[in-house]
């Protein structure tokens, strides 16, 4: 029969290891990490080409740290940037963002939004998102992704929520398609459906959120790559098992990093890339076995 010292002591214990295990996972949301990947992707021949691949901000004024590092990634000499949403989650956010994102606009770019571009965050209970994908809850403040939006179009970015687009970046010529957010239901994939360009050296497909139609859409279309973010890789992830949730539809074992998709009638193959982002919710400032990360993808001749 335990005594009721025993059972204080292991309280005690119990108790110190979350606060220990909390106070990591604060640490390591703001330790931020450049990942690198190679895709074979390009037509035969061509010499490499370098992608910067950001995700998932989530900024709000006073993140000064995490805006140096980011700014620092023009150290890098991407040949193209694609931003997959999620830039902001702060009402006067806009001016930080694109501070921010100011060293990378003399490269070529193009960006989507994600639900936390168009609406304020607000306190949710984390056992949701083990229910299923979350939902945007009424009322939430709307912020001025309208600004945003002027903002990096001013930086000579793209714009490519439910529409085509056209980028050069090293000599290459890439054809572009993005939808808007498909986690809150924004993704209108028939206005840009059809055949990629034939003649493009690269055939790109960009998404805030990896659901599964809008992933069947691009590949069966015929793109090389598609890139996409919102997962946050989990942002609690398990040695070894992993994510627990993807918030959308996508399977666990591709809730990071890059791996394929593979239309449901099999026709068709793309690479995918999911990054884990840079940023939390500020009501859920904490990652464990997730380091926020931004990814310098080296896309090479298949």
């Amino acid at each position: 029969m335990p005594t009721r010292t025993m059972l204080t002591r292991t309280l005690l214990g119990v108790t110190a290891t979350g606060l220990a295990g909390l106070a990591y996972a604060r640490w390591e949301a703001q330790h931020y990490t450049l990942r690198r990947a190679t895709v074979p992707v390009l037509p035969p021949g061509q010499p490499p080409l370098r992608i910067l691949h950001l995700s998932d901000l989530h900024l709000v004024p006073g993140q000064l740290s995490k805006q140096a590092w980011v700014r620092s990634l023009r150290e890098l000499r991407p040949d193209a940037v694609i931003a997959t949403g999620d830039f902001m989650s702060h009402q006067d956010a806009v001016p930080h963002v694109l501070d921010t994102l100011e060293p990378l606009f003399d490269v070529p770019g193009a960006f989507v939004l994600g639900s936390n571009d168009y609406f304020a965050p607000r306190p949710i209970n984390p056992a949701r998102y083990l229910q299923g994908p979350s939902q945007l809850e009424p009322k939430r403040p709307m912020l001025p992704w309208a600004d945003l939006v002027a903002g990096l179009g001013d930086g000579g970015w793209t714009h490519l929520c439910n529409a085509r687009g056209h980028m050069t970046a090293a000599g290459r010529s890439i054809d572009l398609r993005g939808v808007d957010d498909p986690h809150i239901s924004r993704d209108r994939y028939q206005d840009v459906a059809g055949e990629f360009r034939s003649d493009a050296d690269l055939r790109l497909g960009v998404t805030h959120a990896p659901y599964l139609r809008v992933l069947d859409g691009f590949v069966g279309d015929g793109a090389d790559l598609v890139l996409a973010g919102h997962t946050h890789g989990g942002q609690l992830r398990i040695p070894g098992i992993g994510a627990l949730v993807t918030n959308c539809d996508i399977d666990r074992a591709r809730s990071r990093g890059l791996s394929s998709h593979r239309t449901p009638e099999g026709r068709s193959t793309a690479a995918l890339h999911v990054s884990a982002g840079l940023g939390t919710s500020p009501y859920a400032p904490f990652r464990f076995a997730c380091p926020p990360e931004a990814t310098l993808l080296t896309l090479v001749a298949r």
